[in-house]
């Protein structure tokens, strides 16, 4: 039997050399400390309002990871300042990135994307935007508005792309392909934006093996920073129910067994590429599964003292 995997304490002198993680990543590109602060600024999504589908992508919930200030009624600058007051107890000198987070953030015609935008940057400590949206709702006259404003401020389009598998995007009613997505990532990076990507590892469908040679593919494509999360099962989504009906068709990795997958994955990306996230946390009350019961930070811990045990890190297989 392998032996069970313990929290290593956290050895600061190998925080870079493992992987390329969020932090490094923002000492890049600014000389304080910076936070994200999530917004939802009243999108809706083309899964929901009927123009691709309606309900949504079958595995989701949006209160699953909104914050508690995130409520659309409120203006963006509310928002942003509850939020703030959360940090600046602890961090008086931080300054802050408006995450567009809820929903899909480019999608509503171009003068109210720049209007919710500008309000944000127009709040005393935002530093930038990070914008959360689907590939299939970058028109080129809204890319070619965020490549003026990038020019202005820290500005990056974080995309969802869940899966490169077609199959698998068409199960879960996600609405477009893989093809489509590669496509918004090529036309962002043409135009000089930094580009984030997203994606779910156990998806109906997809095998580790699959998703290890997923990697490959994600290898070659322009993303500035990579955020994954494990197939969570969530109260009152289509998921859950098609879950009671067929659960052979799904399979909810051991902490174990998706450890192994990113050591495995992450091995093969490139080394410039940031790993932002490798988890997602759900709140309690709407998770069903797997629930691990572990915070971020032990799962990170969990990962380093893995990959040191193999003597592995991001891009050792590159090439």
């Amino acid at each position: 039997m392998k032996e069970p995997l313990s929290v290593a304490t956290y050895d600061t002198t190998h925080a870079h050399t493992l992987y390329k993680d969020f932090a490094a990543f923002l000492q890049e590109h600014f000389d304080t400390k910076v936070q994200k602060i999530s917004i939802n600024a009243g999108f809706t999504c083309p899964n929901r309002d009927g123009r691709v589908l309606r309900g949504g992508c079958t595995y989701c919930n949006n209160a699953s990871f909104n914050p508690d200030y995130c409520k659309p009624e409120k203006s963006i600058a509310t928002q942003l300042r509850e939020g703030m007051d959360f940090f600046a107890r602890k961090y008086p000198q931080m300054k802050y990135l408006a995450y567009f987070q809820a929903y899909t953030n480019t999608y509503a015609p171009l003068e109210q994307i720049r209007r919710l935008y500008e309000e944000a940057l127009s709040v005393d400590g935002v530093v930038g935007l990070v914008i959360g949206t689907r590939p299939d709702c970058v028109p080129n006259e809204v890319l070619d508005y965020l490549s003026t404003l990038s020019q202005q401020t820290f500005l990056m389009v974080e995309y969802g792309l869940e899966s490169m598998n077609n199959d698998v995007l068409a199960h879960i009613r996600r609405g477009h392909t893989v093809e489509c997505s590669i496509d918004a990532l090529w036309r962002t990076k043409e135009r000089g934006i930094l580009t984030g990507a997203h994606l779910i590892l156990g998806l109906p469908g997809e095998t580790k093996e699959a998703l290890v040679a997923q990697a490959k593919q994600v290898a070659q494509l322009p993303i500035d920073t990579l955020k994954f999360h494990q197939l969570q099962l969530i109260k009152g989504t289509e998921m859950a129910h098609d879950y009671r009906r067929h659960p052979d068709k799904y399979h909810f990795f051991t902490i174990e067994e998706y450890i192994d997958l990113i050591c495995r994955y992450i091995e093969q990306l490139p080394p410039e590429m940031t790993l932002e996230r490798f988890t997602s946390s759900s709140p309690v009350h709407l998770q069903v599964l797997p629930g691990w019961g572990l915070k971020n930070y032990q799962f990170v811990e969990l990962l380093k003292s893995e990959l040191r045990k193999r003597q592995t890190y991001q891009g050792r297989l590159q090439g």
